[in-house]
């Protein structure tokens, strides 16, 4: 007896051919998928403890979030339509000094699970400051993660001393590494401008050490890689390349501002990519050259960056921005087609963070990390290709039911794990308390 059978439903697999069954069902055992295949609407259902009708739905695998920063969650609106590094200097890290304790950090997570789970987002991938209660609080919402400790040479969240910066996120791992669940720790460094060549190393290294993954933007301006250029005589990646930090654990996050030869670089070392294209839009960043990834061979990611950026970490808008996006770039509207951002947002997502072999696809043997998306509805009528629906005309909203290791995190559109009618009274208090101790424009003020 199965503990968990879903049926009559269409099933898209995300597989290695991107099987898609029309009438299927998928039986969950034990936190894991143990069987996919088509099962006619009048035939006998086998055994299970729980039996779910998926009729008008999509079964498919969850959506991975390969690059987030979820106590941002807390800065939603907070200093929008600036550059990049206005942005952060006079705005974000002033925010982050005063504001950001273990508290709030376990609140803006909180807040962020919510709004990705009843996305139907199951696995995120997380660099931040004080991440052992964003990684506990992760755990508690029943979310998968990867979840990166913050590094970077200037006092920050939980680390006052910049000289330990490396030690904190090594201990932070130490601390997570002996779990096998869902969150696995990872050191990320903010970027090759505000870390050090000797810390960018130094990191680099203790995620080696320790096997974990190892995170950091780079290439996400002009002005970033005009920097490298005037001190260091070659691009980000390039300099990179030169610390001896790429390699496939190695996960590299916007890679906007590259060219051919930095390509050759990053498949050649094997480092995946976080592609983020609506923070990329906002802070007029640029186009991250996808195609040309993809063409390469480099396992690529769709990310949504943080809410203080973007400001959503909605991955169903992020895949169609993330489409048309590459087709004005390209002037050709076959790139980057449906399947292929289906892809991203799923199987290539687990690539791109080392986890493929557990999720990422509804294959036998993988965690049962599944979502059930309504298409009984006007704007998804009527259905030709379930691909193209998912990416030009679904939404976070037509999420149904969220599944993460065989256990509910959504039913019926209702959170499992996280009670709103607490959550988002505190999280007004919490703003409330922000704009009193800031008068000024850099906080939003009412209209």
């Amino acid at each position: 007896m199965w503990d968990t059978l879903i049926h009559n439903g269409m099933v898209l697999t995300a597989d290695r051919s991107f099987t898609v069954i029309t009438q299927g069902a998928v039986a969950v055992q034990q936190g894991c998928i143990e069987k996919v295949w088509a099962l006619p609407a009048r035939a006998p259902l086998p055994a299970a403890r729980e039996t779910v009708d998926a009729q008008g739905s999509i079964i498919m695998p969850g959506l991975i979030n390969a690059h987030t920063h979820l106590p941002m969650a807390l800065f939603r609106g907070l200093a929008d339509d600036l550059p990049l590094q206005q942005w952060l200097n006079d705005h974000i890290f002033p925010a982050e000094a005063q504001h950001i304790t273990p508290a709030s950090v376990r609140l803006g997570t909180r807040l962020a699970c919510a709004e990705m789970l009843l996305g139907g987002t199951t696995t995120c991938c997380d660099g931040y400051f004080l991440a052992d209660s964003v990684a506990a609080e992760l755990e508690q919402c029943g979310m998968r993660a990867v979840v990166g400790q913050g590094v970077i040479d200037f006092p920050a969240p939980g680390v006052p001393d910049p000289a330990l910066n490396v030690a904190v996120a090594e201990a932070f791992v130490r601390q997570w590494g002996a779990t096998s669940g869902r969150i696995k720790p990872s050191i990320f460094c903010h970027s090759p401008y505000t870390c050090s060549a000797a810390t960018l190393q130094a990191a680099k290294a203790a995620a080696a050490r320790l096997g974990v993954r190892f995170q950091v933007h780079v290439a996400e301006t002009r002005d970033e890689t005009e920097q490298m250029l005037r001190e260091h005589g070659c691009t980000p990646i390039g300099y990179l390349h030169r610390l001896g930090v790429l390699d496939a654990d190695t996960l590299l996050v916007h890679a906007v501002w590259v060219d051919a030869a930095d390509i050759a670089i990053i498949a050649g070392s094997g480092a995946r990519i976080a592609h983020c294209p609506q923070s990329n839009m906002k802070l007029a960043s640029g186009v991250a050259p996808v195609p040309a990834f993809l063409s390469a061979g480099i396992p690529v990611g769709l990310g949504t960056d943080g809410c203080a950026s973007n400001n959503d970490l909605d991955l169903w808008s992020e895949m169609d921005s993330a489409a048309k996006l590459a087709k004005v770039q390209c002037l050709d509207p076959t790139v980057l087609d449906a399947v292929a951002m289906v892809r991203m947002a799923t199987i290539d997502g687990a690539r791109a963070l080392g986890l493929a072999e557990t999720i990422g696809s509804l294959t036998p043997g993988k965690r049962a990390d599944l979502i059930l998306v309504d298409i009984d509805q006007p704007h998804l009528t009527p259905l030709y290709h379930p691909a193209s629906h998912l990416v030009y005309a679904a939404r976070a909203a037509d999420v149904r039911h969220v599944m993460i290791d065989g256990r509910w995190a959504v039913r019926d559109r209702k959170l499992q794990t996280i009670d709103l009618d607490v959550l988002l009274p505190e999280v007004n208090r919490f703003c409330a308390r922000m704009r009193t101790c800031h008068a000024d424009k850099t906080f939003a003020q009412d209209h």
